[in-house]
């Protein structure tokens, strides 16, 4: 098969991992705003989530990896398994410090939202509130307003059980 053949096939398999993460990314976003899910409907989530951290994987950038393992950590913390929970905020606060260059502003505030809501669900109260005090920081100096504005609106959502 000539070389033009196989760059096309890859550069095809490439759009459909983007698409299939996109996608996924977005089903996993859905099932975390529906108020009342059902057990398979969870279950149905963490897999979206999953399957959306590995097409980034197969195709994404180390901001796309950071993002995926913030997602994980919020699908384990609303299904209130603590220990995967912090396992994979952990994770994504690793990346971020670990390539903060390609981080946005907002990448690192979420990164700390999602090691409180790890902590809230692990219940180590005293962690979760320094977490959540850090990401408030961070978020309040997010540049851009409409950005800050989705950070705040993320942060403010769901049981803190009276962590503020």
């Amino acid at each position: 098969m000539p070389n033009s053949e196989n760059l096309l096939r890859r550069q095809i398999a490439e759009q459909m991992q983007e698409t299939f993460a996109t996608a996924l990314n977005a089903v996993t976003w859905a099932l975390l705003r529906k108020p009342d899910r059902a057990s398979e409907e969870n279950e149905k989530m963490l897999y979206a989530a999953f399957a959306s951290a590995y097409h980034h994987a197969e195709t994404g950038t180390t901001v796309d990896h950071q993002r995926a393992e913030w997602l994980i950590a919020r699908v384990y913390a609303l299904l209130g398994n603590g220990p995967e929970a912090l396992r994979h905020a952990q994770r994504c606060k690793d990346l971020t410090d670990k390539h903060s260059d390609d981080m946005a502003d907002y990448d690192r505030a979420f990164a700390f939202e999602a090691l409180a809501r790890a902590h809230v669900v692990a219940g180590q109260p005293d962690e979760a509130a320094q977490y959540r005090k850090l990401g408030v920081e961070a978020g309040k100096a997010i540049a851009d307003e409409q950005s800050r504005k989705v950070f705040l609106d993320e942060l403010a959502y769901g049981d803190w059980k009276g962590i503020v």
